[in-house]
């Protein structure tokens, strides 16, 4: 059986199902995942997605045939799978999601542990271990049920002193995803009123697409805010590892600047530890992190990349404008629940609205990236280089240039014809003329 190779990607193996990814395909990654990996006890969760249990019924059958005992953790965020092998003694984990992806799509997140580390599985590691094998519909396959939410849950909110919580309105959207699951669970426990939005997990995502970003995903959610005068709001997205805040004025708040808002919390019980931010969050991140005397710790663009950077320099926590954030006490790993309660803390210590503390932290003007469609992107970046060689220049991504009153950063996508670019500036008039400018260059190629 041929398996479309495409769906391997850098980071989690994802494709339209069941065009590019089906059950004989995940019959078949379940067992090069045992090859590759050499697990004995694998944990396996799904999200919401309308294959997910297709999918799961393949891929246990795919990793029972290699010897593999399989425990089901049920319809989970993503993170609670994260716990699962970090907690019990399962040495490696998959998840079924394709996380923010459109509904047609699915995939697989994989993770294993050595020792006490996780090690995040990329798609791309598998490609050296699959092999053609059959797959053969009802052939018997055991796997035991583990129910691990009671331990979840007194894991995050661990993390909260719940008395520190004042009594705030919080609108939360759980876009249909699996956030909702957790959500109801840990309510009753919060001293706060949560007003719930699709909660009910449906894999056709029919109030919202499952990516926050997307255009028109987020208007329900502000909504809800303004009509309920709720203090704040937040969103996740399909399968809850990534969270949005929201102020009180229905406006989403950058990534980045909700990643200061918990750095601060974290820094003052941590003084001095690093926190972990990519290459293009805003450069107010380094700034007020060394103002509070922290380590700023910058990585490549990617959540794998902020966890690397977050593991090498003993961090305390880190994140990025996709709005993924993790922990050094939640295995190094990110949980859109555990920066749910957190920013809960924050805005209950602060006693400032959602929308002052949001102006504090934003001193730039800083652009949405933009993208541009770029057959030779190597060849562009190169004239880029040169054209603004006067700037001081880095590569750990693309290409960084910064000037005194403004800097930019473009790099290529690693899985379409594009480069993408992000500028921040000092003032809104120079952040307006630096878009033109540098627009106006990329597009001529």
């Amino acid at each position: 059986m041929e398996i479309n190779q495409s769906i391997f990607k850098s980071y989690d193996i994802r494709g339209i199902c069941p065009k590019e990814l089906d059950e004989a395909a995940a019959f078949s990654i379940g067992r090069a995942f045992v090859r590759h990996t050499g697990a004995k006890k694998v944990a396996v969760g799904r999200d919401a997605r309308l294959f997910s249990g297709e999918l799961f019924k393949a891929l246990s059958a795919g990793l029972f045939s290699m010897g593999a005992e399989i425990f089901d953790i049920g319809q989970v965020p993503t993170e609670c799978l994260y716990f699962a092998v970090g907690f019990y003694d399962f040495d490696a984990g998959i998840m079924i999601t394709a996380s923010h992806n459109p509904k047609e799509y699915n995939g697989f997140k994989m993770i294993k542990k050595t020792g006490k580390e996780i090690e995040i599985i990329r798609g791309k590691d598998l490609l050296s271990s699959m092999e053609s094998a059959e797959f053969k519909k009802g052939e018997e396959v055991k796997i035991e049920k583990k129910d691990i939410f009671k331990d979840y849950t007194n894991h995050i909110l661990s993390f909260a002193d719940l008395s520190q919580i004042m009594p705030l309105k919080a609108v939360a959207d759980a876009s249909n995803g699996v956030a909702g699951a957790v959500m109801s669970k840990i309510q009753d426990a919060l001293p706060a009123e949560i007003i719930a939005l699709n909660f009910t997990p449906d894999g056709n995502f029919p109030n919202h697409s499952p990516n926050p970003l997307l255009e028109g995903s987020a208007i329900q959610a502000s909504d809800a805010v303004i009509k309920e005068k709720a203090d704040f709001g937040v969103i996740f997205d399909g399968d809850a590892d990534r969270i949005f805040l929201i102020d009180e004025n229905g406006k989403m708040a950058r990534a980045d600047t909700v990643l200061l808002l918990m750095a601060k919390y974290f820094l003052e019980k941590n003084p001095g530890m690093a926190i972990a931010y990519n290459a293009i969050c805003s450069k107010a991140v380094p700034e007020f992190i060394k103002k509070w005397g922290g380590a700023p710790v910058k990585t490549a663009v990617g959540f794998v990349n902020v966890r690397e950077g977050l593991l090498k320099n003993n961090g305390i926590m880190g994140g990025e404008l996709s709005g993924h954030y993790c922990f050094k006490d939640n295995f190094y790993m990110d949980s859109g629940m555990i920066a749910f309660l957190t920013l809960f803390l924050v805005i209950s210590k602060e006693n400032k609205k959602v929308s002052e503390l949001i102006k504090d932290l934003s001193p730039y003007a800083k652009s949405p990236e933009m993208n541009f469609e770029i057959k030779d992107k190597d060849a562009v970046l190169n004239k880029i280089k040169e054209k603004y060689s006067g700037g001081k220049q880095d590569f750990l991504d693309g290409v960084t240039v910064e000037y005194n009153d403004w800097w930019f950063n473009v790099r290529p996508s690693n899985t379409e014809p594009l480069l993408r670019l992000t500028i921040e500036a000092d003032t809104p008039e120079i952040l307006k003329q630096k878009q033109k400018e540098l627009s106006s260059f990329i597009s001529s190629f």
